[in-house]
C-alpha cells in the first residue's frame, strides 16, 4: 500500500497565518520606533553659554585669517561641538557667523539677546545639533516624512578632498530605528555631490577633521 505524506493545508493556513501576524508586528514596532523622538545628542546650553562659544568660535576663525595674511601655513585650530553648536544656535537665531578681517575684535554677542538655544536644549530637536566622539561627528535634525515629523541622527568621519567636505557615514538612524549604512550611503553621496557649493572649504581652509572629540581645521 503507497502511503504518501500530504501535508496540512490548514497547519500551512496557520503558519501563514503566524508569520502574517509577525511581520505586521516587525512594521507596527519599526514604525514606532521610526516615529520616536530620540535623545538629543548634544547637551543643553544656557544662552551665555552659546554667547561665549560663539564668541569662541569667532575668535579661532580670525586666528586662520590672521595667520594667513601673515604669510603663514599648516595652522591649526581645534573647536568643540559645544562652539560649534552655539555658532550654528546663533546662525539659526540671528546672523550668520562670518570671519571678520584679521586684527579687528570679533563682535561682542548679547549674552540676554533672543538666539536660538533651542537647538541644543535637551528636549529640543527642531534644527540641527551635532557632537564629537574620537574621530567621529554626530548629527541630528528634524525631518518631515509623509507629513510626519521624523528625527534622523547621522555619524561618520569627516574630511575634505579637493577643497570640499567629504563625510562617510558609519551610522544612520531614525527615530530610535537604525538603518543599515548600506542602503542610504548611494543617496547620500549623491545628494552631497547635488550640494557640493554649499560644501567649498573657505580659502584659507585646507583641511578639517575630527579628532579626540574636536574638530581640527588646518589653514592653507
Amino acid at each position: 500500500m503507497d502511503i504518501r505524506y500530504k501535508p496540512d493545508r490548514r497547519g500551512k493556513t496557520r503558519l501563514g497565518r503566524i508569520f502574517s501576524l509577525v511581520t505586521l508586528l516587525i512594521s507596527v514596532a519599526a514604525l514606532v520606533l521610526a516615529l520616536r523622538k530620540p535623545h538629543p545628542v548634544a547637551p543643553h546650553q544656557t544662552p551665555a553659554a552659546i554667547a561665549a562659544h560663539a564668541q569662541s568660535f569667532q575668535t579661532k576663525v580670525n586666528q586662520l585669517e590672521q595667520a594667513r595674511e601673515q604669510g603663514q601655513s599648516g595652522s591649526e585650530v581645534r573647536m568643540t561641538a559645544e562652539e560649534i553648536g552655539a555658532a550654528i544656535a546663533q546662525a539659526q537665531g540671528a546672523a550668520p557667523v562670518q570671519a571678520q578681517a584679521p586684527g579687528s575684535a570679533a563682535a561682542p554677542v548679547d549674552a540676554s539677546a533672543p538666539i536660538a538655544a533651542g537647538p541644543i536644549e535637551s528636549g529640543s530637536l527642531e534644527e540641527p545639533i551635532i557632537s564629537f566622539e574620537g574621530d567621529i561627528v554626530r548629527g541630528q535634525f528634524a525631518t518631515q516624512v509623509a507629513g510626519e515629523k521624523t528625527y534622523v541622527t547621522i555619524a561618520g568621519h569627516l574630511g575634505s578632498k579637493n577643497g570640499y567636505a567629504t563625510f562617510e557615514p558609519t551610522e544612520f538612524k531614525v527615530g530610535d530605528l537604525n538603518v543599515p549604512v548600506a542602503l542610504v550611503n548611494e543617496a547620500l553621496q549623491k545628494k552631497m555631490l547635488e550640494q557640493q557649493d554649499r560644501l567649498k572649504l573657505p580659502d584659507f581652509v585646507s583641511d578639517l577633521r575630527v579628532e579626540n572629540g574636536q574638530l581640527v581645521v588646518t589653514q592653507k
